[in-house]
């Protein structure tokens, strides 16, 4: 088990300190330390230790709900219900809705209530670094767009939640299930509620305008299913009956609604894996693919920049 799963203190080491994360990857070269991090290789654990707890198993299959998994669910809901009390504001402009911005800044107020919620009084040094991943996690406030690199600092803050104690080893399978599943399911009210634009899209290159992680733990979920193949996520009947169970399924549907036209047109990339034999082969394909894109995030892009909390924390032993 990766150790980043693994915590067996309930409170952290005294000499463990708590900064606020700043950006550290300002130009190419940079780009050295973030591959040779602790934090890099910590990060690409953490996403493949996840994917293998999920292998072979449905969204519905039964595992341990903790205290943690309950109020990072309650946070997540809060999130939701903010939506619901912001709705868009009339504006000549199709995409992009400043109303996103109003939302935004009341979870730039609340992020650390918010994290202080879930992370018990002992670890209550943590809240303010850990927070910043929150409020990463969600789109930026300026843009108005959203893109695989706050997804990823929603992975780096279950992570972070992983390295100091909070969730623990035997979290895992509801950290994919029940809480980022839960996180997709409110960053998708927020793309269709404020049109948001994708943020550093390849558009019909690229795997999906918005997410990675979950057709990676979603491929996972399906490796070894006794009649779903990859060529039937293009098939409309077999996405219906089955998104409910599968994490890559799911995503398929949101497409799908979000998108008009032909599939091999609009999603190239994913028509494209459709033909690859096995959900093995699809996984380990996209585990490649998302290894290369965490690689070559940098200045400009939608992609993880390591800060300097982000490599301590990561690389601080538990």
């Amino acid at each position: 088990m990766n150790k980043e799963l693994d915590s067996s203190e309930d409170i952290p080491p005294a000499t463990q300190n708590f900064i606020i994360p700043k950006k550290e990857i300002h130009t190419v070269p940079d780009m050295g330390k973030w591959k040779r991090s602790q934090a890099y290789a910590d990060y690409i654990g953490f996403i493949l230790t996840l994917n293998e707890g999920v292998k072979g198993k449905k969204l519905t299959f039964e595992y341990k709900v903790s205290e943690a998994i309950e109020k990072l669910v309650t946070l997540l809901n809060t999130l939701d219900r903010w939506i619901d009390e912001t709705p868009p504001v009339d504006q000549p402009s199709r995409f992009g809705n400043k109303a996103y911005r109003t939302w935004y800044a009341k979870l730039d107020e609340e992020a650390e209530n918010l994290v202080a919620t879930v992370v018990p009084t002992h670890l209550a040094a943590a809240v303010p670094e850990v927070a910043v991943y929150l409020k990463e996690s969600v789109g930026n406030s300026t843009r108005i767009d959203y893109g695989t690199g706050h997804e990823a600092a929603f992975a780096a803050f279950l992570c972070c939640l992983c390295k100091i104690g909070v969730l623990r080893v035997d979290d895992q399978i509801a950290i994919v299930f029940k809480v980022f599943d839960r996180y997709l399911e409110v960053m998708r009210k927020l793309q269709k509620t404020y049109r948001m634009e994708p943020a550093g899209s390849q558009g019909v290159w690229g795997l999906d305008d918005f997410q990675f992680l979950p057709f990676i733990w979603g491929s996972s979920q399906l490796i070894d299913h006794p009649y779903l193949e990859p060529r039937h996520f293009v098939d409309e009947k077999a996405v219906n009956e089955n998104h409910k169970d599968y994490m890559f399924l799911e995503c398929i549907l949101f497409i799908t609604e979000m998108k008009t036209g032909p599939f091999a047109e609009h999603s190239n990339q994913l028509w494209n894996i459709s033909a690859v034999p096995s959900w093995s082969k699809v996984n380990q394909g996209l585990i490649r693919m998302y290894k290369a894109e965490v690689r070559r995030a940098g200045p400009g892009t939608a992609d993880p920049t390591p800060s300097a909390a982000w490599l301590r924390i990561l690389g601080q032993p538990l």
